[in-house]
């Protein structure tokens, strides 16, 4: 792929990355748990990772984040999002490069889904001093099974179109 398709990708899965994240803010959850997202954004960091690796899907998930921080006004959701991200992807790009004989895309995902909230829970109990925040992890733990297979799902779903439509070749890929 030539840098300058590669940067016009990267620049519109920030931008959807952000749209989802925003519309994502915007749905109530009747659940108990604060801060409990769905994840439509992750979606864009899952795919890429997988187009692009480590580096340039953080550089695109850090986009996403910069975005959503500048359209919500919300500058400690940017702390939590990317702290989430950076760890998530560390661990999806690990997964994605030293497990591919055991983890699919989904794996993968669920993997991503329980490091990103492990993150926002330490940034949060560091942030508000309060060890606590850890009683949360559980049940995070335990959503973030579903909605990492939501996200896995979706990522196979766009990641077939980039492959068909835009005619990206799996070498491409991570």
């Amino acid at each position: 792929m030539g840098k300058t398709k590669e940067m016009i990708l990267m620049a519109i899965l920030a931008s959807m990355g952000s749209i989802l994240g925003l519309f994502e803010s915007m749905i109530p959850l009747p659940f108990i748990v604060p801060g409990l997202r769905l994840g439509f954004s992750n979606i864009v960091v899952v795919v890429s990772l997988i187009c692009f690796g480590f580096k340039k899907g953080l550089i695109v998930s850090l986009l996403k984040s910069i975005l959503l921080m500048l359209v919500s006004g919300n500058v400690s959701s940017f702390i939590y999002s990317f702290s989430g991200a950076f760890l998530s992807g560390l661990a999806m790009i690990i997964a994605l490069r030293y497990g591919k004989k055991f983890f699919s895309i989904i794996g993968v995902s669920i993997i991503g889904s329980s490091f990103h909230n492990i993150a926002q829970v330490s940034i949060s109990s560091f942030i508000l001093g309060n060890i606590m925040m850890f009683s949360y992890l559980p049940i995070l733990l335990l959503i973030g099974i579903f909605t990492g297979f939501f996200v896995g799902i979706s990522s196979i779903y766009i990641l077939n179109i980039l492959k068909n439509k835009i005619a990206l070749s799996m070498e491409d890929w991570v």
